[in-house]
């Protein structure tokens, strides 16, 4: 289980809006035998679930081991072999939506214009690679697969976000109530930013700050973001929904150079529980028959689980994602 950690100072994420270090870790895992021999490997992507860094997916427990150890065991019985980066892309709020934003920073193009070229120059990689996550992560590889066509060749998305209209709102309520307890969005800030560990309720206020500061930056606004709701009333702001809404796979989509992205891809992989806590397989079912109406040709698969620990899932896409890199199909 060989891991290389590089350090890799960003030029793209120097001044951030959120004051986030521009100098991050990475960590490259290598298969057995990479060292003995000449090949040149595909490369995978993981992308971290919102809230995690690269490093923290690699490091695992007793009860579940960290992705480099479940690689190792899925090469021995017979994936081939292929090289996987693990990138940080956590911010002041938590997680970036691997996207540019003014409110968190050009985390696309550090991932993409960066750190891609970056590992292809420390290690013999054949320029085949490949996205996947969980959750953010998962909406993250699928993101970036449909706005920079030819730079990935698979994707695979586990419980990624998408349906926002059917997954976001249901925290709103508990973040205002939050919010209100302090007395405003300053006093929760400083409370949340001074405590050691998270409290009961810290998460819907923060996922919230961060799905704002990526998909509705405002510079004029505290903090560089606002909200999609009133704060006082909670009622929704149309506006800025939009804004959000335009960054949901469901609306971003009906693009055809998008549906052409993913239709270029040689695997593309979606898979959701069927008792997921943000309802996403709901937004996978809404999802799929928009890419079944653009003849993108797909895999969608359900699974009886919910949202978290769903680490045993990679099982199932990481042989199929390491397949497609090493012996693509013929496309017609």
């Amino acid at each position: 289980m060989p891991l290389t950690i590089l350090d890799h100072d960003s030029e793209v994420l120097r001044g951030n809006p959120c004051g986030d270090p521009h100098q991050r870790e990475l960590w490259v895992y290598t298969p057995p035998g990479y060292d003995d021999s000449d090949a040149h490997l595909p490369v995978l992507w993981c992308l971290p679930p919102y809230g995690k860094t690269g490093a923290e997916e690699c490091v695992g427990t007793r009860w579940s081991p960290g992705l480099p150890e479940r690689i190792d065991r899925l090469i021995a019985a017979g994936m081939p072999p292929v090289l996987v980066a693990f990138p940080d892309c956590f911010t002041r709020w938590g997680g970036s939506q691997y996207m540019n934003s003014a409110g968190t920073g050009r985390y696309e193009d550090y991932l993409c214009d960066e750190l891609v070229p970056f590992v292809d120059a420390q290690f013999r990689t054949s320029g085949r690679r490949g996205a996947f996550g969980r959750s953010s992560g998962g909406y993250g590889a699928l993101r970036l697969s449909m706005r920079r066509p030819g730079q990935w060749h698979a994707v695979a998305s586990i419980s990624g976000d998408m349906g926002f209209e059917l997954v976001y709102p249901s925290v709103f309520a508990d973040a205002i109530a939050r919010i209100d307890a302090c007395g405003s969005l300053e006093a929760w800030v400083a409370q949340f930013e001074g405590r050691e560990k998270m409290a009961g309720g810290d998460f819907a206020v923060v996922a919230t700050i961060a799905m704002s500061a990526c998909y509705s930056p405002d510079p004029d606004a505290a903090f560089g973001f606002a909200f999609p709701f009133d704060l006082r009333t909670g009622v929704t702001n149309p506006a800025i929904w939009g804004q959000w809404a335009n960054h949901d796979p469901v609306r971003m989509i009906e693009s055809a150079d998008a549906a052409r992205a993913l239709a270029s891809l040689d695997l593309l992989h979606l898979e959701c529980g069927t008792r997921d806590e943000e309802r996403l397989h709901l937004g996978l079912r809404l999802f799929t028959e928009r890419l079944a109406e653009r003849a993108v040709p797909h895999e969608a698969e359900e699974f009886p689980d919910s949202h978290r620990s769903l680490y045993y899932r990679y099982d199932v896409s990481l042989p199929k994602l390491a397949t497609a890199l090493t012996h693509p199909p013929r496309h017609p």
